[in-house]
């Protein structure tokens, strides 16, 4: 018999009690280190699409600069009654260039000009052209005209390059003409604080100079090292020689340093503003002078744009500084005022960016969108689905209902599995030395891009597939055939309905792994720039995944916002497959 006061005080008293309370702590630390997990997935999750759909915005707006435009029929050398396409070829670029001309007159100089046109796209004039070869009666009209803004204007009016700063002033700006030049000086020492901010300009510079001087001490240790090492005197000559070198532009590189930081920490100065300090700019009677040397008093200036009308003193005035050097940005101290000029007269206007999702590719970022793209990822997938889900298919229900079991059949199923594994830039060189160099495929066409696809989705939509047949229980096979079917019948009648959802679920998820490869048709050649939208599964096209690698890669700013809007748009088709996905499994699953 049992001894029921034995088992008792195993499950009772100080011991037992230990037990359950170290079990318990145990469940609570593997409890605590799932929520841990699960946290730190979530936060590099939301930490990833704060980073993307941050960026991302930038891409969803555009600017337009709204100018007034004559067009001229002479400068054109057209009419109202040219034909369309005449009136496309007619010389609308050199008509842009002439009003922003008009607009600012004192734009003068082969640097200046260049800066001046670059307010707006390089594109704008060919929509002038289409919009005048639409209406032609405009033709010998002065419209206002809302120019596409160049990438440089829109991204400093999204403060891509730093805010302008504004100064506090209190005193009457005086000013006396010098020449070209203007000596300017406030009644209550207003700029003192613009010339704070130059002298944090300073310590900025010192900075950048001693990482500088930091690499030629590198050198110095280096050479050094080089020429103790030195077998022959010719070697150990050449090498103390760098040294004495690094040595000098290091000695150099930090006495600019600690004389830059004793300009700034100096009471009051003088400073000469270059392209390398902030820039100091001055508003007054709707003109722009800028700083080119600063006291806490004033100092010397230079216009912009001219003022309206003379002054000689006023207390109507503004004082600003560019949170960046000129050096340091894309846009210069030309373009921020004319700029400025343009926002305070209402001529520049912030609108949704619809031809981020309605245009092709471009080397003008402001002209770039991804319909191209997505139309490309479209027929691609097409191709890829009319491919491999039949092959895939029919590959699984032979394997699982009618191939023997035999050596052969294995031999096929392990070849399947490492097929799931293999890169998928493999897939790509097979592609460009079978398809492309033997059967001659068109390169960079969507069929090309979908035959590699195809073949690097089969073994997940065949693994999927036998998986989803393998579940359908073996009665349902059983009453069909007593009933009197075939296998063929009991196969295609009875067990492909039923394993379908799960067949479904499997291709689509291959489907948006293949939606998310790059590297197989980058060596395919859909990397190609391409302008047009295709029309068919043989024209040259490029794919999402592709667009993000090529707009990662060009070195213009702008791209970088555009890149993650492509990310976030290409991250919704995957969001919207996987769902259907889920949807479909859900939706027609059955319990057995």
């Amino acid at each position: 018999m049992v001894d029921m006061t034995e088992l008792t005080g195993m499950h009772s008293g100080e011991g037992a009690s230990r037990r359950t309370a170290k079990r318990r702590a145990a469940e609570w630390r593997l409890k605590l280190y799932g929520m841990i997990a699960i946290g730190l997935a979530g936060a590099a999750l939301v930490a990833l699409l704060w980073s993307v759909v941050g960026k991302a915005s930038g891409a969803l707006t555009e600017t337009y600069v709204t100018l007034p435009v004559t067009i001229d029929a002479a400068e054109l050398e057209v009419d109202a009654d040219s034909p369309e396409n005449v009136i496309r070829r007619a010389d609308f670029t050199g008509l842009t260039k002439d009003m922003l001309k008009a607009q600012f007159p004192s734009a003068t100089g082969r640097t200046a000009k260049r800066q001046l046109y670059d307010l707006t796209s390089a594109g704008a004039p060919f929509e002038l052209a289409e919009v005048i070869a639409a209406d032609p009666t405009l033709i010998g009209q002065t419209i206002d005209y809302p120019f596409l803004a160049s990438d440089v204007t829109d991204l400093y009016l999204k403060g891509s390059f730093g805010d302008l700063e504004t100064r506090e002033t209190q005193g009457d700006l005086t000013l006396t003409a010098d020449g070209d030049d203007f000596i300017v000086s406030s009644s209550t020492g207003d700029f003192s604080a613009a010339l704070e901010r130059v002298k944090e300009g300073l310590i900025d510079q010192a900075a950048v100079i001693r990482r500088q001087a930091a690499l030629q001490e590198n050198g110095v240790v280096e050479f050094q090292r080089r020429a103790d090492a030195a077998t022959d005197d010719a070697t150990r000559d050449k090498n103390l020689k760098l040294v004495e070198q690094r040595a000098a532009k290091r000695d150099q590189l930090l006495a600019e340093a600690d004389d830059l930081e004793a300009r700034s920490a100096a009471e009051g100065g003088d400073e000469a503003l270059t392209e390398d300090n902030r820039s100091v700019l001055i508003k007054v009677a709707d003109g722009w002078l800028r700083m080119t040397r600063i006291t806490p008093a004033g100092g010397v200036a230079e216009a912009l744009v001219p003022m309206a009308r003379e002054v000689s003193a006023s207390n109507t005035w503004g004082l600003y500084v560019t949170e960046l050097p000129e050096a340091s940005r894309k846009v210069s101290d030309n373009q921020i005022v004319w700029i400025e000029t343009l926002k305070d007269k209402g001529q520049v206007a912030t609108v949704f960016n619809s031809r981020f999702f309605s245009a092709g590719d471009s080397r003008e970022p402001e002209l770039a969108g991804i319909l191209g793209a997505a139309v490309g990822s479209f027929w691609t997938m097409l191709v890829t689905f009319a491919l491999a889900f039949p092959i895939g298919v029919l590959a699984a229900i032979y394997l699982e209902e009618f191939a023997p079991k035999n050596k052969i059949t294995d031999f096929i199923e392990v070849n399947i599995n490492n097929l799931a594994a293999v890169p998928s830039i493999v897939f790509g060189l097979l592609g460009l030395s079978l398809f492309l160099g033997v059967f001659g495929v068109p390169r960079s066409a969507p069929l090309a891009g979908g035959i590699v696809l195809a073949l690097m989705t089969l073994p997940t939509i065949i693994i999927a597939s036998r998986a989803a047949i393998r579940a359908v229980p073996p009665s349902i096979r059983d009453a069909a055939v007593g009933l009197g079917a075939s296998p063929l019948q009991a196969t295609f009648h009875h067990v492909l309905p039923l394993a379908m959802p799960g067949i479904l679920t499997g291709t689509i998820i291959g489907m948006a792994q293949a939606l998310g490869e790059t590297a197989p048709l980058i060596m395919i050649g859909m990397v190609a720039f391409i302008v047009d939208i295709p029309q068919g599964i043989t024209d040259s096209a490029s794919v999402l995944p592709v667009q993000v690698f090529r707009w990662s890669d060009f070195p213009e700013r702008a791209f970088e916002a555009r890149t993650a809007a492509a990310i976030c748009v290409l991250l919704l088709f995957l969001v919207v497959m996987n769902a259907i996905a889920v949807f479909l499994r859900k939706r027609f699953e059955r319990r057995w």
